[in-house]
């Protein structure tokens, strides 16, 4: 007997092909075949957008027909398991949920296996790895990099010209702080490149304040904020008030150096500049540097978290540990703390950049400002600082205010310069550092301060939340390491787990 003809299988990307066979005709045969160039790439922009939607919406709508149609195939019940280890007994198809992404708004159909008194599964959400939320990880991904490029007006601003109306404003703020979450769990699995022992290891510690919303002021600043409004507001603030609207954000950077030695005069030229018969000798660069930068955490966390990261170089703490602070009296405890706790040997030394604004200040109390004379004075004073004799430089400064004596006002810069001086006498060991070829400037952790929190969260008119910018400086921090991508394979892999633990999943760990 003959066998009738089987009918053929309805193609799965009909829609795609026409909406394809429409931008083509446009193009042909349509409007736009008098169009001027950058109209022409508006409407393709428009049209190929649309075309990569129905691609997405056919190729889930074929995923869903697969999956009805194993289902059919299978003879058999179906043996599905929920999260919690109960059975899923019943099957419905049909159940449709909505995805945005980053070629518009598609739909996606899938069988749910439903029990009783229990939540309905769906094996399909987890082959396709669905985010909980409507919005996709691609466009998660997307918000997230725009978001801590601009203010959060230019990133939703940035994805609509891209996307299309996808995300409004506060769902992409909830989006970059979900986004940063799993960031101190990759950089606690991820393993550092590894260094040699005669590399020293670089840390520098920093803080910047951050202008907050009222309720996410610590409780001391916004005590003292309620104090200055409950005394009546003023146009203008009284010498050494603060506006008490800030945060102080912690930043820490930890980097490898190859020795560079070098003399005091490669750093400070005579007056009047060099002769040019010797070059001077280049400083140590940064290399592997690594940063990080919190809000909300403790600075004594964020200390930890970079000794952590030193650690991690240097296991065995073989190599020199260098230390670089600004002088502020908290900061070097919190060191001191952290390095006695895990039995580490440091070399602290003051950022030279803050001594030398010491010394011209103590300059121009003795020479007018800008002349030959306080140049000569302040690189005199400099060089010996930089050769060891920090005490010495001190000494003859004050010795030089008595003799001439200096009246009143100009006598508290020299005070102040040799009273940070002599209070800091174990931070300016340079001779040491030079002949080490250590760096002595926080140039660094200074850059980084300036990058991550005065190029995006201090932008004009910003107020800021805690959760808000936190997320913000934990991604650019993790933007500026290099390890973006890396990291969202690693979110993507954690949030998959959260979302769909399986009955039997054991306690582990991803590596980075």
């Amino acid at each position: 007997m003959e066998q009738y003809d089987a009918l053929p299988e309805p193609d799965p990307y009909s829609a795609s092909r026409d909406a394809f066979e429409r931008l083509v005709w446009t193009l042909a045969d349509g409007p736009a075949a008098d169009l001027p160039h950058d109209e022409l790439e508006v409407r393709l922009e428009q049209l190929g957008r649309e075309l990569l939607r129905q691609l997405m919406q056919d190729h889930l709508d074929l995923r869903a027909r697969k999956e009805e149609d194993a289902v059919r195939a299978d003879t058999g019940q179906p043996v599905i398991i929920g999260p919690e280890g109960l059975l899923r007994a019943w099957r419905e198809r049909g159940h449709r949920r909505l995805l945005t992404c980053v070629f518009g708004p598609v739909s996606v159909s899938r069988i749910a296996y439903r029990g009783r008194g229990v939540a309905n599964v769906h094996p399909a959400d987890e082959a396709l790895s669905l985010p909980a939320g409507r919005h996709s990880r691609g466009l998660a991904r997307l918000a997230a990099l725009e978001a801590v490029r601009g203010s959060f007006d230019q990133a939703a601003a940035a994805i609509e010209r891209r996307c299309g109306k996808v995300l409004g404003k506060r769902r992409l703020t909830e989006l970059v702080v979900a986004s940063a979450i799993d960031i101190a769990a990759y950089y606690t699995a991820k393993i550092p490149t590894p260094c040699t022992r005669e590399m020293p290891l670089v840390i520098q510690v920093d803080g910047k304040g951050v202008v907050m919303r009222p309720e996410a002021l610590r409780e001391a600043t916004r005590r003292a904020a309620a104090k200055s409004a409950a005394a009546g507001r003023r146009g203008r603030l009284a010498p050494g008030e603060k506006p008490n609207r800030k945060r102080m954000a912690t930043v820490a950077c930890v980097f490898d150096t190859a020795p560079a030695p070098r003399r005091p005069n490669d750093i400070m030229h005579p007056p009047g500049g060099r002769n040019g018969t010797r070059s001077p000798r280049p400083g140590p660069k940064a290399e592997q540097k690594w940063c990080t930068a919190s809000v909300i955490r403790p600075p004594e966390q964020v200390v930890a978290d970079a000794f952590a990261q030193a650690e991690a170089r240097d296991p065995q703490h073989l190599r020199d540990w260098i230390v670089l602070v600004d002088g502020a009296r908290h900061q070097l405890d919190l060191i001191h703390t952290e390095a006695a706790r895990r039995g580490i040997r440091l070399n602290v030394l003051l950022d030279f950049v803050h001594v030398a604004e010491y010394c011209w200040t103590a300059a121009h109390a003795f020479h007018p400002p800008g002349s030959r004379e306080a140049e000569t004075w302040a690189a005199d004073k400099l060089t010996a600082i930089l050769a060891g004799h920090a005490d010495r430089a001190a000494s003859e400064m004050t010795a030089q205010a008595a003799a001439e004596q200096l009246p009143a006002a100009r006598l508290e810069a020299v005070t102040t310069c040799h009273r940070y001086l002599t209070g800091h006498l174990d931070q300016l060991r340079y001779d040491t550092a030079l002949a080490a070829g250590w760096p002595i400037a926080t140039g660094a952790v200074e850059g980084a301060c300036r990058h991550l929190i005065a190029d995006r969260l201090d932008i004009t008119g910003a107020r800021w939340g805690l959760a808000g910018a936190e997320a913000v400086l934990q991604l650019r921090a993790l933007i500026t390491n290099g390890d973006f991508e890396d990291y969202w394979i690693f979110h993507a892999a954690r949030e998959h787990q959260r979302l769909y633990p399986s009955p039997d999943q054991q306690d582990y760990s991803l590596t980075a």
